[in-house]
């Protein structure tokens, strides 16, 4: 969910463009716009840029381990793997 402080500076910027004149009722806007914004983002599937950069962090990680791990694996394969048979008639190294 967002922060207040990113809240309260939308609430800011949404009662600068309100009207001179009806800036008298400033404090019920203020606390309407901020219930309002507060309701609509809530309803949101919103994360904070923490939450997501930590989720970063983990994907990367994952995706550097899983690299090694592909990588370890296809080298595991390579020596596990049948060395291809001398055709007939073809020298062998002990020949």
């Amino acid at each position: 969910m967002m922060d207040s402080f990113r809240i309260d500076e939308i609430t800011r910027r949404l009662l600068d463009s309100v009207p001179p004149a009806f800036r008298t009722i400033s404090q019920d806007l203020e606390t309407n716009f901020r219930a309002v914004l507060r309701s609509s983002l809530g309803k949101l599937d919103l994360v904070t840029r923490d939450e997501f950069d930590t989720q970063t962090r983990v994907l990367e990680r994952t995706r550097a381990r899983l690299a090694e791990l592909e990588a370890r694996l296809q080298a595991l394969e390579g020596l596990s793997a049948p060395q291809p048979a001398a055709a007939p008639g073809t020298p062998t190294a002990g020949n």
